[in-house]
């Protein structure tokens, strides 16, 4: 039996997203069972970035104004420097997002995805790490952040960069695996 099957993953994703983080991830839902749905702000296509160039193209499954966080039982959102800063400008991604705080789902996110968790302000006292860059930014927003391949608490996972894949790819899935947290729930 596949650890997540029955299980329904949002990926959240605009233009410049890191391309590895999206699709590793993603492979690695899918090859454990999960059904994973690509949902964005934009319509039809996004492009990745990939060695400092546009890179491969994905179709968009279903569009943030159609999508109902009700659906899914966990959430992805890759990093790369446009993706997150595309995504936080969008009200209806915002809610979207807040919605797994406040249900206690699970939340997995690399490099300056969690750009995109500084905005639903349910960071605080959260143990955290994220690309360097943006360590003052998620500190700023109450986070605890920390220099580690992979971070977890409470449901919520997050990396660092592209080279940690292995670690949060396995984390994910464990805490994808696991499903509501209870102490995760923000009101």
């Amino acid at each position: 039996m596949d650890i997540l099957e029955n299980r329904h993953i949002a990926i959240l994703a605009e233009d410049g997203f890191e391309e590895v983080e999206l699709t590793s991830p993603r492979d690695t839902l899918e090859q454990n069972g999960a059904k994973v749905t690509l949902i964005s702000p934009r319509e039809g296509k996004i492009r990745s970035w990939k060695n400092e160039n546009w890179g491969m193209e994905l179709p968009v499954d279903v569009h943030i104004s159609e999508a109902n966080a009700d659906d899914y039982h966990g959430l992805v959102i890759p990093g790369g420097v446009a993706n997150p800063d595309l995504l936080r400008r969008s009200e209806p991604v915002v809610d979207f997002v807040k919605h797994f705080f406040e249900k206690g789902k699970p939340i997995a996110s690399i490099c300056h995805g969690p750009q995109v968790l500084i905005e639903t302000e349910a960071l605080q006292g959260r143990e955290m790490t994220s690309f360097p860059s943006i360590k003052t930014d998620l500190k700023n927003a109450g986070a605890r952040w920390m220099d580690k391949e992979v971070v977890v608490d409470a449901g919520l996972v997050t990396s660092r960069n592209p080279d940690d894949l292995d670690a949060f790819n396995a984390k994910m899935v464990e805490e994808f695996a696991e499903g509501i947290h209870e102490e995760q729930m923000t009101v």
